[in-house]
């Protein structure tokens, strides 16, 4: 699915939602050894998390998990393909209780379909489109009778992608 759902600039420009011309399904990349570094930095969170059961498979799920922790935030890609794949059972609650966890550090959890992107909250969906290109994440400490805890309370976008 990486193959399909990112952008690759070194592979003539590879656009979201295209296979890559590389891909042989079934057999993984075509050009591994030669693969470009923007391939080989790439780390599915799949493969590096162990909760993530065989349901989370990105050919399976149609999703790409990516935490990207210099940006505090959890990137899950959607095959464009099957956009509410991410909304359907047993990944929606499990993304719900992943964001709660996230909060807890003031990391948030971003859907992506192409170039539209919405964050999502256990409480609260701030859809952001697709221009934009740098965010901020605003958050609040809330008390409640059950403990204090971090919300999202607003998502502002910074700068707008350049078409």
């Amino acid at each position: 699915m990486c193959c399909k759902v990112y952008d690759v600039p070194p592979i003539n420009n590879k656009p979201r939602g295209q296979w890559c011309k590389h891909c042989k399904p079934g057999k993984g990349c075509g050009i591994w050894q030669e693969r470009p570094q923007f391939c080989r930095d790439f780390v599915c969170t799949w493969i590096l998390d162990p909760l993530l059961g065989d349901e989370w498979r990105p050919d399976r799920s149609k999703l790409v998990l990516n935490h990207m922790t210099t940006h505090n935030v959890l990137v899950v890609m959607v095959d464009p393909g099957m956009p509410d794949a991410w909304r359907k059972e047993p990944y929606y609650s499990a993304l719900l209780r992943i964001a709660a966890k996230f909060a807890e550090m003031r990391h948030a959890v971003e859907i992506v379909v192409n170039h539209d992107t919405t964050v999502i909250t256990p409480t609260r969906e701030f859809h952001i489109g697709s221009n934009a290109d740098e965010v901020e994440f605003k958050w609040a400490k809330r008390t409640t009778p059950q403990g204090e805890f971090n919300e999202l309370i607003d998502v502002v976008v910074k700068t707008l992608r350049v078409a």
